[in-house]
């Protein structure tokens, strides 16, 4: 097992070589270990993929729920973790610091910061706070005794030039402040994606695969300056989709034969004895 210092450091490591990376995202530490077992070299928490397991709506996971399930995931794996904080539990930069704070002593050596407050009337924390709150979590970041990756990310949509133009406003912004990640989830096309990338170089940019069709491979997004891929919660999503077809099919049909594409039960133990 790596200490936090060297999985800090390989972490940091990951955004610094060539090339771009998957970056997936459990929701638990059962999820955890089998995409360590795949050869993944870090994960992700998934903020909605955590809610879903404990019957709730994302947005509406306590930071006390964040937390350990950040530190369940951690003592999962000996792989790097960073974890979603969705809006650190609180508008004021102050919160986003201790957020962070609290989240390395769980074990992990990367958290995000945005600007989304979760609230319909102002769902967006104006230019000027969302700033502040970045430049309050890199405080905290580098104050801490290992390297720890801050991603700061805006969830401005981009559905026009105007949407685009904001989106890379706060995005320059946020490297400025010192982040080390900049991710925008609303990036759909290359020309976003190449655009975010040529604003905020050399810092690296992370997008969201997994929402939607999208013919976009990984090789692809490496070709547009990409550096890090996250999968949100839609590998949780599929799990649960597969969950619900299955009963579908057992309530509808009498039938059974979903248990065709189910992982065998020795399959499953062994993977979680952490055998291949």
């Amino acid at each position: 097992m790596r200490t936090q210092a060297e999985k800090g450091a390989a972490f940091r490591a990951l955004h610094e070589r060539a090339g771009a990376f998957v970056i997936p995202n459990p929701w638990d530490a059962g999820s955890a270990k089998l995409l360590a077992g795949l050869g993944f070299e870090a994960l992700a928490t998934t903020s909605a993929g955590l809610a879903y397991a404990l019957g709730l709506p994302d947005g509406e996971a306590t930071r006390e729920h964040t937390l350990a399930n950040a530190r369940a995931i951690v003592d999962a794996t000996g792989l790097p973790v960073s974890a979603d904080l969705g809006n650190c539990f609180g508008d004021e930069p102050s919160a986003c610091a201790e957020t962070m704070r609290l989240a390395a002593a769980a074990g992990v050596v990367g958290g995000s910061v945005e600007d989304y407050t979760g609230r319909d009337a102002d769902p967006f924390h104006s230019f000027e706070l969302s700033v502040e709150r970045v430049v309050a979590a890199v405080e905290t970041a580098r104050a801490l005794p290992f390297p720890f990756t801050l991603t700061a990310r805006t969830e401005r949509p981009v559905r026009s030039d105007a949407e685009l133009a904001e989106v890379v406003r706060r995005l320059e912004a946020f490297a400025a402040a010192g982040a080390d990640v900049l991710f925008a989830p609303g990036l759909r096309t290359s020309e976003h994606i190449a655009t975010v990338v040529r604003a905020v170089a050399p810092k690296p940019v992370n997008v969201i695969m997994g929402f939607g069709r999208t013919s976009f491979t990984l090789a692809d997004l490496s070709a547009l300056g990409v550096k890090r891929v996250s999968l949100g919660s839609s590998l949780a999503r599929a799990a649960w989709g597969a969950v619900l077809r299955a009963a579908e099919e057992i309530r509808g049909d009498g039938t059974f034969t979903y248990t065709d594409a189910a992982i065998s039960y020795g399959d499953m133990n062994r993977k979680m004895r952490g055998a291949s």
